[in-house]
């Protein structure tokens, strides 16, 4: 769980332990009730055992919470790995590491295997169990500060669940969004240039990239009320009403920027490279997805595009 604070010697005990048939039940069965265990059977002798136990370790302290470990040496434990055997569990050759959710072994391999294999291995666990040691309600906390105008609080929580889970992409572009609300543009950019490879296109991302290019538009924004009246005007002045469209924007008046926008290309679809509709989808991707502002625009913009 994300907390504040916490001791990380204490934490990494809490979360890898030595098992024993006295504490298998609370430290396995009853503990997986709350977060997937995964069980390391292993001995002394045996090598690929010495190769896989500091590497499931160390996934499982970068975990925070999300999964817990318990090590059980084969041969100080005969008579638990017995009774388990009895039960199904193929313990005949180590390491094997089985999977516990809501008191159940749910899944298991065998070997030294890759990190790759082992991380899709927890993760298959904690999608199952719907782990995420209290990222998801915290995401929810900081998007409900940012709605209530609280940008500096939602910051400091979005940075603290990237401390947790740096690939996080609601995270990091809710950071980003964080930074836009206090007008903080350039350190929005900057944040999002370092978004790792795995989450660097991820509709998150790309929806806090759409409203900083929009942030920087408002910037330069000219008059509403006189590109309004340039636009009343001349309704065929392409770029007065392209531009009345980033003012309206600016101000706040989304929906009649996106009606400015569509009756631009219905005009001339490709005007300027087709300004109008890569503007429309700027704004879009900055928009929610379920945004009723966006999907009426989508769907008008795709009834014109094939006509």
């Amino acid at each position: 769980m994300l907390e504040f604070g916490t001791d990380t010697a204490a934490a990494s005990a809490d979360l890898i332990k030595d098992g024993t048939e006295a504490t298998f039940m609370a430290d396995v069965i009853e503990a997986s009730a709350e977060v997937p265990v995964i069980v390391d059977f292993w001995a002394t002798w045996c090598g690929p055992c010495k190769t896989l136990g500091p590497m499931l370790e160390k996934i499982v302290t970068e975990a925070k919470g999300r999964v817990k470990m318990v090590k059980i040496d084969v041969d100080a434990e005969q008579r638990l790995a017995g009774a388990l055997a009895q039960q199904g569990l193929p313990l005949q050759s180590i390491p094997t590491v089985v999977g516990f959710v809501e008191g159940r072994p749910v899944d298991m391999f065998q070997g030294a295997v890759p990190e790759s294999q082992v991380r899709d291995f927890i993760k298959k666990l904690t999608d199952m169990a719907g782990s995420d040691g209290g990222l998801g309600e915290a995401l929810e906390a900081a998007e409900e500060m940012l709605t209530q105008g609280a940008a500096s609080d939602a910051a400091q929580t979005f940075a603290a669940i990237l401390g947790e889970e740096p690939d996080n992409a609601a995270a990091m572009g809710g950071l980003a969004r964080a930074h836009l609300a206090m007008d903080q543009v350039d350190e929005a950019e900057a944040l999002l240039s370092t978004a790792p490879d795995t989450i660097f296109n991820a509709p998150e991302i790309e929806a806090a990239r759409a409203q900083i290019a929009l942030a920087r538009q408002a910037a330069g924004a000219g008059p509403l009320g006189d590109l309004q009246a340039a636009v009343e005007a001349n309704p065929d002045d392409h770029q007065a009403r392209f531009d009345y469209a980033q003012a309206l924007h600016a101000d706040g008046n989304v929906e009649e920027a996106v009606e400015q926008l569509l009756d631009l290309f219905k005009r001339d679809r490709e005007w300027n490279d087709g300004a109008a509709k890569t503007q429309l989808f700027t704004i879009f991707e900055a928009l929610k997805p379920q945004d009723p502002v966006a999907l009426n625009g989508r769907r008008r913009l795709s009834s014109m595009i094939f006509m």
